[in-house]
């Protein structure tokens, strides 16, 4: 049976992934060498100082997870770290518009169905 959350797993899992999935505080916990390997990763494709700012970077992971019939929390936990990284809410709506484009109406719809909930949810502040 697996041990509580300490800070230390949080802080292991946060340093992995920047979307708090609670599923990165377990495994932290059960396998923390995995999470340690894997932070080089997540620092390369997620992280900060890149050619390609952040929020165009997660407009691509939105793109694949959309495409990807992804669960809705992981759409939206990108959603917001693009908004926290300046995205407006037309630029999330053309990013979705473009991944409609090869990925269908079933993309289409999952982006459109998290950008009218954080809508609703008056996240966006920038337009």
């Amino acid at each position: 049976m697996s041990e509580p959350r300490s800070d230390t797993d949080k802080s292991l899992a946060q340093e992995t992934s920047p979307y708090g999935y609670p599923y990165w505080e377990w495994v932290a916990r059960e396998d923390p060498e995995y999470v340690k390997a894997r932070q080089p990763l997540s620092q390369l494709s997620v992280g900060e100082g890149k050619a390609l700012p952040i929020k165009y970077r997660e407009m691509v992971i939105i793109g694949i997870l959309t495409f990807r019939g992804g669960s809705l929390d992981g759409i939206l936990a990108h959603m917001r770290r693009a908004i926290q990284y300046g995205a407006t809410k037309r630029e999330l709506l053309e990013a979705i518009q473009s991944a409609a484009v090869p990925g269908g109406g079933p993309t289409f719809a999952a982006g459109c169905r998290a950008l009218m909930q954080l809508d609703t949810e008056g996240a966006f502040k920038n337009g």
